[in-house]
């Protein structure tokens, strides 16, 4: 079952396009600590945890992701150049951050979700979608974000619409605009766009 969970952590690295430093502490960490050691921890210990019992495929992909997790946290030290950070810094910073976001890590209400929605039903409705150049939305997300007042003040949905309609304009040529362009929009705030 190796070779299929190595061939995942690599995937798993050029998908989220980390650096050989991180692929490969990564691939060291599962590949010849973590994976190794699995039978000699699972052999005569009924208190493992659950993960562990029995040991599925899925787990280790799990276990594959943690060790490129882990190992994002070596750039710490090479990307923070005031301060050297311990492992313990590292755990102690994570519990605080979870602390500060009151454990509520899901990701489903944010801008990203809501713009990569609008931008599927878009594209399936309006030819002229296909013009949208989605790497321009990308950095004018990235600009959005870098404005904390913009990214504060307005809700999701409506960065999401305005980015969209933001790409739209500056992307797409004005001879192929298709105006009103966004009328299966349903939210309140996005009748000021449409």
């Amino acid at each position: 079952m190796r070779l299929p969970l190595v061939e995942f952590l690599i995937q798993s690295t050029q998908e989220l396009d980390v650096g050989q430093i991180v692929k490969y502490a990564a691939l060291s960490l599962f590949a010849d600590r973590f994976y190794p050691s699995l039978s000699r921890s699972a052999q005569g210990n009924d208190k493992a945890n659950w993960l562990l019992q029995p040991v599925r495929e899925s787990n280790l992909q799990l276990f594959a992701l943690i060790s490129i997790w882990i190992s994002s946290k070596f750039l710490g030290d090479t990307t923070i150049k005031e301060q050297h950070f311990t492992t313990r810094d590292f755990l102690e910073a994570e519990v605080v951050f979870l602390q500060v976001l009151d454990f509520e890590i899901g990701t489903a209400n944010n801008a990203f979700v809501f713009f990569e929605e609008l931008y599927i039903q878009f594209k399936g409705i309006a030819k002229v979608g296909e013009l949208l150049n989605f790497e321009a939305c990308m950095d004018i997300m990235d600009l959005v974000y870098e404005k904390e007042e913009t990214s504060l003040l307005h809700s999701s949905r409506s960065l999401a619409a305005s980015i969209l309609v933001a790409s739209y304009v500056i992307t797409v040529p004005k001879k192929k605009w298709e105006f009103p362009v966004l009328p299966w929009a349903r939210h309140p705030k996005l009748s000021q766009f449409v």
